[in-house]
């Protein structure tokens, strides 16, 4: 079931990141869609949820209520389907796919008149971090929001989520500049292993919230792909650390 809610007191990304955290995290809600621009919230949901719940999971400054009926909502699934929702899983992660594709190339620019693996990975990963994280800091607020969807750590403590972007940053910059590798490839190992963790479990809920990897600029969903992501930083990482030890 679908129903659209008009939601008045939303201002900027991070309100919208806000509403879909609290939103998503209500029994039987598996997809929760916000135009911040029309003031409107699309709610896919398996049974019926009252309004007055929806309106308790958010904070005061949000307030939600019905704009279209059930039998209307019903006609509206094939006449008004939101622009993500049009758009197939490789059209959304296009601009990822970009980022990845440029970072690649430069890397084995770097690389390509002396190769060596280990030195094409560092500067991957380094590239990967500060190009990530500026996405992420382009809207701090919104980022923390989101990534504290599945993040178990920023579930528990919101503070992490918003310093994770110049955690990012640091990280970056000593990969770049081989600057103590063997912590830089340890503490990536902990962080990502954690988030892997919490990405594997919204895939396996199956609920459709956003990815964070890219901040609040671009609207990822959370897809396999997010986890194929994660998985390439920590092979490598392993792979370094291995041959550092």
């Amino acid at each position: 079931m679908k129903h659209i809610y008009t939601l008045e007191g939303m201002t900027c990304g991070g309100c919208q990141a806000s509403v879909e955290k609290n939103l998503i995290e209500i029994e039987d809600v598996t997809n929760v869609f916000v135009d911040l621009k029309e003031g409107e919230v699309i709610i896919t949901m398996n049974a019926h949820i009252a309004t007055a719940v929806l309106q308790k999971a958010l904070p005061k400054k949000f307030k939600i209520s019905k704009k279209v009926e059930h039998k209307e909502v019903a006609f509206a699934d094939t006449s008004f389907v939101s622009l993500e929702e049009e758009k197939s899983k490789l059209a959304q992660l296009k601009p990822l796919l970009i980022i990845i594709f440029y970072i690649t190339t430069a890397s084995i620019l770097l690389n390509y008149k002396e190769w060596f693996l280990g030195e094409f990975m560092l500067d991957f990963m380094g590239l990967f971090y500060i190009v990530f994280s500026f996405f992420k800091m382009l809207d701090l607020n919104g980022f923390k929001m989101s990534f504290g969807m599945y993040d178990p750590i920023a579930k528990k403590v919101p503070f992490y989520g918003k310093i994770y972007p110049f955690i990012e940053t640091l990280l970056g910059l000593m990969f770049l500049m081989r600057f103590e590798i063997d912590i830089a490839l340890i503490v990536t190992l902990i962080i990502l292993g954690v988030t892997t963790i919490g990405v594997t479990r919204a895939l396996l809920d199956r609920k459709s919230i956003r990815c964070a990897c890219l901040g609040t600029a671009l609207k990822l969903p959370m897809t396999e792909a997010t986890f194929i992501e994660n998985a390439i930083m920590i092979l490598m990482a392993v792979l370094m650390l291995l041959n550092i030890f």
